[in-house]
């Protein structure tokens, strides 16, 4: 019950932009091919679903593998960061540059060194969405409570009795926290990458299909495509966001704890 009410004013609001705008292009006579109508968005959207559904689906692939790379290797170097300062040293700063420079003018030097398409793009929305895993999950590790950490040293606990029992159940919610925010972040690397690739054909995504619509000026097409790709990265933030309460309140239960995260 609380959270359907949870939807109720944002639902209110998003209809009170759509019908503002509506309202807004019918009234002022705004030609579609400047502001389509939110309703011909949709019509569009619908009668050109056949062909947007394959790019919408090769999408979903870039950005779902690059999300289990990134939160993959994002834990496990977080872990190893956690168990060697001098690794954290030496290795945090690259991440950090990869973190701060621009996808959109690190992705055409990926696009020149890989020849396969698909990979460079895999890649550029990986190097997006690593960071946030990398970062809330090192910050998770960082957190333990100091009494629990001498107990551990008190009882000579090995490195991996550490992080196996004391470190990681203290990192889960901040791992999810990160993956949430990267969800969003490996969808936008992919579709940039692909806008700075150019790509076009079948085998491509849903920048592509907005690029061509662009040059081909069918606007209400093109705001159907980013429609799609809005609708993607809306369904991902609550997919995670369930996950995250879900599994949350789960290791809650099964450990007692009692820290609460900030999402």
């Amino acid at each position: 019950m609380r959270a359907s009410r949870d939807w109720i004013a944002p639902a209110l609001l998003m209809l009170a932009l759509f019908g503002t705008w509506e309202a807004w292009v019918r009234i002022a006579e705004v030609p579609q091919y400047l502001i389509p109508a939110p309703s011909l968005v949709a019509t569009t959207l619908w009668t050109n679903l056949d062909s947007l559904l394959p790019s919408w689906w090769f999408t979903i692939r870039i950005t779902v593998g690059a999300l289990a790379l990134a939160a993959t290797g994002g834990a496990l170097i977080a872990c190893a960061f956690a168990l060697s300062r001098t690794l954290e040293r030496a290795l945090l700063p690259v991440a950090i540059v990869l973190q701060v420079t621009p996808i959109i003018a690190i992705a055409p030097l990926v696009l020149i060194y890989l020849d396969d398409t698909t990979a460079a793009l895999l890649l550029c929305a990986w190097i997006v969405a690593f960071f946030p895993v990398l970062a809330n999950t090192l910050a998770g590790l960082r957190s333990v409570d100091p009494g629990l950490r001498e107990l551990f040293a008190l009882h000579r606990a090995t490195s991996w009795q550490r992080l196996r029992w004391l470190l990681l159940p203290t990192a889960v919610p901040y791992f999810m926290a990160g993956l949430r925010i990267a969800g969003g972040l490996a969808l936008i690397g992919a579709v940039v990458a692909e806008f700075a690739a150019g790509a076009a054909g079948r085998e491509t995504g849903l920048a592509s299909r907005i690029l061509e619509a662009s040059f081909r000026t069918e606007i209400p097409r093109m705001y159907a495509a980013l429609a799609l790709v809005s609708l993607t990265g809306i369904a991902i933030h609550a997919l995670f966001g369930a996950i995250d309460r879900w599994w949350v309140a789960r290791w809650r239960g099964s450990t007692g704890a009692t820290t609460t995260t900030t999402h």
